[in-house]
Formats: structure tokens, sequence, C-alpha cells
């Protein structure tokens, strides 16, 4: 069991819900990621998601888009984003996500990629491009590096591709509040098919995400969840201020809401 899933059963077994944080790579500056983690840890965090920045993010709404141009702007590449994960990991125990796209890490070598991400001590990967019919090429190369391959559900998918989608993941299922990108919210309240996600889903925690940016949404949608992911509302709010104690409440903030559910 990788860190991940021993982070999700402990926080299950206690009835506590997970808070896992979007930041990307190499932003507002080329390392910042080695002492915002530590902030977000402090402030309640349970997982941390790095973004490996990419120039045609398609997936990514205008907040996190911005965020990667800025951070390509700042040299930043994924060797720079695994030696931030070594630092980071040299320091704590919390579960650390990858979560990029498809072309930058066939173009390092995907196999190798994998490796030297397990290696430098990251838990998992997400490829939101990835449809579930190609995650299987890269499942065992995964598994050797001790990476736990997430996988998206999305409000288009049926029910039998949720099953199949729970079955093939590892680590958590991540669970798109909306359809659209990242950071837009839907127009009425995404509980009832959180819900049914969650019924359909018996082999993975389940994770909301997309669309979350206030402590209210929060304790709503982790209601019918295992846990919350937030990222476009924690890039806003670095790029506002990164104090760390301002941060460090704001994250507080969210933690407290969730567990108030």
């Amino acid at each position: 069991m990788g860190r991940i899933e021993q982070r999700l059963a402990s926080l299950h077994q206690r009835g506590e819900k997970a808070l896992a944080l979007f930041i990307t790579g190499g932003y507002p500056d080329l390392h910042s990621a080695v002492s915002l983690v530590p902030i977000l840890e402090e402030g309640g965090a349970d997982i941390i998601e790095i973004g490996m920045p990419f120039s045609d993010p398609l997936a990514d709404g205008p907040v996190i888009q911005e965020s990667s141009s800025a951070a390509l702007a700042n040299g930043t590449h994924l060797q720079s984003i695994l030696a931030d994960v070594a630092e980071i990991r040299s320091r704590s125990e919390i579960p650390i996500v990858l979560m990029g796209y498809l072309n930058p890490i066939l173009c390092f070598g995907a196999k190798n990629f994998f490796k030297v991400a397990g290696g430098y001590g990251a838990d998992g990967i997400i490829l939101p491009e990835l449809p579930l019919e190609e995650a299987g090429r890269f499942a065992v190369e995964c598994a050797a590096s001790g990476l736990s391959q997430v996988l998206l559900v999305t409000p288009t998918s049926s029910p039998e591709r949720i099953r199949a989608i729970d079955e093939a993941a590892r680590g958590f299922v991540y669970c798109v509040s909306t359809t659209g990108v990242t950071g837009s919210a839907a127009k009425k309240s995404p509980r009832e098919y959180i819900g049914n996600v969650h019924r359909l889903v018996r082999h993975n925690p389940l994770l909301v995400g997309f669309g979350i940016s206030d402590p209210v949404t929060a304790r709503e949608l982790a209601g019918d969840a295992d846990g919350i992911i937030i990222g476009s509302a924690l890039i806003r709010k670095i790029k506002e201020s990164a104090d760390p104690a301002g941060l460090r409440a704001w994250v507080r903030q969210f933690k407290n809401a969730i567990a108030q559910e």
C-alpha cells in the first residue's frame, strides 16, 4: 500500500474527509513548490497535486493556464519538477501526485519518466487526456515504479464506464464535478451526480474536483465523497499573496469546512 492509499485509509478510519490541493510546478517561481508544500501541509492538506505545465493545456481553465504559461516562462520542465518532488520528499511524507499531459511525458520517455518520478518520491500520476481504453498501456510501468494511476470520471460517464474506471484506477478516482475546464462550476448542485458515482465506485476512494472555490461548496460536495480537490482557487490565492500565515489560514478554512459536513 502506497502513501496515497495509506493516507486515505487513515482518514477514512477516523471519519475524516481528504483535502487535496493542486499547485502548478514552477509557479510563481521555478522552485516555489518546495516552500509552498510545507505551508499547505501545515494548513491541513492531505495530498498534494503538482501540475506539470504544458503549452497547450486543453482541460485547464484560465487561472491554471495563466500559471502554466508563467511557469514555462520561468524555465520549468519535467526535470525541474522532479527535482522539487525529491526535495519535498526529503522533508515530508505527504502523498504527491503529478498531474499533466501526455506529450511532455512521451518526449521524456514514458517508462523512464515513471521510473524517475517514483524513485524521486512521487506517489501517483493523473493524465486527464488519457481515456480508459489507453490507461492499460501505462498500468504495468506505473505499478512497477510505485505510482498509483488515478483515473477520472465525468458527468458524461455511463455507470458501466464508471465501474470499469474504478476497476482500473489506483489510489483514488477523480470525480470531475462538472463538464468544462478546471475552475468552472456547475449551474446546479452536482450532489446527486456525485452520490450516484460514489455508489458505483467500490474499489477506490472518490475525490471531487473542478469548480470548488469556497468553503461552503467544499463542505457541500465533500458530503457525497471521500474528499475534495482544490486547484484554481488555490492558484488564484497564491497569485494574490503567498504570505505563509495567510495561505495557511486559507487552507485551514477548507479543512475545517469539510470536517463539518
